[in-house]
């Protein structure tokens, strides 16, 4: 049966505690069911951590919104169970163009080559992301989603960030409130956060002076499922649009407006539909679908930990849209926080762990102020030596490849490098290529029991020892290292990648707790990981490296494991 998820509302039910059933004190509470708040329940329970998850409302979003997910986000999904759903509804790209006035400059690719199990990104509008998590989470028995219910007060207990706080939120519903107590909440309850609000904190940052339109239009139409952008169109003159394809023959359309323009009137049909009509010909049959007006910011608060109350998503901060790094941002703000607070919450990591939530996702998200400040500069020019800036920069582009690199149409969303966290060990040996400490991984085609797999599949969620072995044999060094987990108090999962058959590795597998022989059967792993034979990676179960090794010694993986996990008095 087909879901028509602009209108579905789910039920609201009274929970255990207003049934009198006690006050139990809950081990995370996640407040607001969007895409961050959903994606943070999601991946918490699958940890088996039991989750409460509390929205005012009870259906989804309206309008596209947020569309576009990129790469890492789309591993990220795959992880909580419903990447595929999304990949196969969503509409894949990887190709933009930018054009000047009517005239092509030039065109770009954001994954020119292959051998990577996503695509660069998917437009896919956000009530559909946000129904795939909704029954995602629902198939989750630890995850309870609690509809109708408005926080209208929080209190925090015991000092707020010792050890043992506790956080009481108060939570009005159809039948009344109560009180609900957890001893860490997740705040993803939005720009306009009433979590923020309740603990008198705020956002700081710049507000752009200019509006922009969206339009979600209807219609079939010959245009490929590529990225265009305009500066200063023939059908919109001394203005920019953005033409992006949606899934249903929908199609999403940004115009610039100018911070003169009336937002109320803007959004009527009335003066939607010429511009549309404008940019589409006479004879283009279309309907609109949905509108709405906003204006570029980029805010972030100062700190996303406050005692055990932890901002994610758009509450914590705020970009504009070009770059599609608000969303995907957030969707990181979650993966990041959740084996952290599973690591807590098991008595595997100290309290002080959290903390690096807030530094981590904090330096995050002021690279994604600057890089969509930028952007909105070049699109938006305020003064006049800006502004010929701009249009030499886009005339020469055309010609001149240097050019290209300083035109910004936004500097589309890639996950930060966190190279500066506390939680990696500095490299000892020479390494080439792009995954240092702080990187996420990146995929790659593998083998796994004679059958096609991906690595960040194998990777999963967890920490992982990943060895890269050669045709000669397994590194004695390595294999050595990975035994001396099977006494290390946190379990850590075993990966050999090995560079031809694997019959020649299955006497060192065996000597080997619950190891994963992979085969890279074109290279491609060995290749991304700039690895030889031994080579070692420790990796974070966010899939972020942690450490690195050519030859790992006796102690350097319990060593790194240890500061990964936020553990004092690691060198």
């Amino acid at each position: 049966m087909s879901i028509n998820y602009q209108t579905v509302s789910f039920d609201y039910r009274r929970s255990a505690e207003q049934e009198g059933k006690g006050a139990p004190l809950h081990p995370v509470i996640v407040v607001g069911a969007g895409p961050v708040g959903l994606a943070a329940a999601i991946d918490v329970a699958q940890r088996g951590v039991p989750v409460v998850l509390v929205d005012d409302d009870c259906t989804l979003s309206t309008g596209s919104r947020a569309i576009c997910f990129s790469k890492r986000s789309l591993d990220i999904f795959d992880r909580l169970g419903c990447g595929e759903r999304m990949v196969e509804k969503g509409v894949r790209w990887h190709v933009g163009k930018v054009f000047v006035q009517d005239e092509h400059v030039y065109t770009f690719d954001l994954l020119p080559e292959s051998g990577h199990r996503r695509p660069a990104f998917i437009n896919l509008q956000q009530y559909y992301v946000e129904g795939f998590l909704v029954e995602r989470a629902q198939e989750l028995p630890n995850l309870d989603i609690r509809w109708k219910s408005k926080v209208t007060g929080i209190r925090q207990e015991n000092g707020g960030d010792v050890g043992g706080a506790t956080v009481t939120l108060t939570i009005e519903t159809p039948d009344g409130s109560y009180d609900l107590r957890g001893r860490y909440v997740v705040a993803a309850d939005g720009s306009r956060s009433p979590l923020r609000t309740l603990l008198g904190l705020d956002s700081k940052g710049r507000i752009f002076k200019d509006r922009f339109l969206i339009a979600d239009v209807k219609m079939k139409a010959d245009f490929p499922s590529e990225r265009w952008f305009w500066f200063d169109p023939p059908f919109h003159p001394n203005q920019s649009v953005l033409l992006h394809r949606q899934p249903d023959n929908v199609w999403r359309i940004d115009f610039q407006l100018g911070w003169d323009a009336d937002p109320v009137l803007e959004k009527t049909p009335e003066r939607i539909i010429p511009r549309v009509r404008a940019l589409l010909g006479p004879d283009v049959e279309f309907e609109l679908e949905w509108a709405s007006v906003y204006t570029f910011a980029c805010v972030r608060m100062e700190r996303f930990r406050h005692g055990n109350v932890l901002f994610a998503g758009d509450s914590a901060h705020g970009v504009s849209p070009f770059g599609a790094r608000g969303a995907n941002s957030g969707i990181q703000d979650a993966e990041n926080l959740a084996w952290k607070l599973e690591m807590v919450l098991a008595g595997r990591a100290p309290d002080a762990l959290l903390d690096t939530y807030g530094s981590e996702r904090e330096y995050a998200a002021d690279e994604n102020i600057r890089n969509s400040s930028r952007s909105t500069d070049f699109i938006t020019p305020k003064t006049p030596v800006s502004r010929v800036f701009r249009d030499a920069v886009l005339k020469l582009a055309k010609q001149h490849p240097f050019a290209r690199q300083l035109v910004n149409t936004g500097r589309l969303s890639v996950p930060a490098v966190l190279s500066e966290s506390t939680l990696n060990m500095p490299d000892r040996d020479r390494f080439e290529g792009q995954m240092v400490p702080g990187a996420a991984c990146v995929d790659a085609p593998v083998q796994c029991g004679g059958n096609d797999d991906w690595l960040l599949s194998q990777l999963g969620g967890a920490f992982t020892a990943l060895v890269f072995c050669g045709p000669e044999g397994v590194d004695a060094a390595s294999v050595a290292a990975l035994s001396a987990l099977r006494d290390a108090a946190l379990p850590v999962k075993s990966i050999v990648v090995s560079a031809g058959p694997l019959d020649d590795y299955r006497q060192a597998g065996a000597a080997l707790a619950d190891i994963t022989l992979l085969e890279d059967t074109e290279g491609i792993a060995a290749q991304r990981y700039d690895a030889s034979p031994g080579t070692l990676y420790l990796i974070r179960p966010d899939q972020h490296v942690c450490a690195r090794w050519r030859h790992a010694e006796p102690g350097d993986l319990e060593a790194a494991l240890k500061r990964a996990l936020g553990v004092r008095g690691v060198a």
